[in-house]
């Protein structure tokens, strides 16, 4: 067995931080963190609603706790930036081409855009009924 060590190369621990791809990418990374959480939130509120009136209620109730209401803005911004983020890179993973020629990737994007927000408008119509 060989006594010498093996090098290791020493990264700082704000590697991220010096470049800008690296911090938005670490930011994205890093928000699946509160929406997991949120996701967690939403299936106990599913939970308390299998339990009856009562429990759905105080549920509902504890959600209306200012920490709760601070975190639930935090857990939108972090989607809203995944989103924008998700939809920047779908170019890269859809090549679409027509007639011969690549599809423009502001197309695609814009494509995204329009379906998030036919979809969004969808759900809050179903939701008002």
């Amino acid at each position: 067995m060989s006594k010498r060590k093996p090098y290791t190369r020493e990264l700082p621990t704000d590697w991220w931080m010096k470049q800008l791809f690296y911090t938005k990418y670490m930011i994205r990374e890093g928000s699946s963190v509160f929406i997991t959480i949120y996701s967690l939130i939403l299936a106990w509120g599913v939970l308390r609603l299998s339990q009856g009136e009562v429990a759905f209620n105080a549920w509902l109730e504890s959600l209306q706790n200012p920490v709760a209401i601070i975190f639930h803005f935090i857990a939108l911004a972090f989607a809203l930036y995944h989103t924008v983020t998700w939809f920047s890179l779908a170019p890269k993973a859809v090549d679409l081409w027509i007639q011969g020629k690549r599809l423009d990737d502001k197309i695609i994007v814009s494509g995204h855009y329009v379906a998030f927000a036919v979809a969004t408008v969808f759900c809050l119509f179903v939701i008002m009924l």
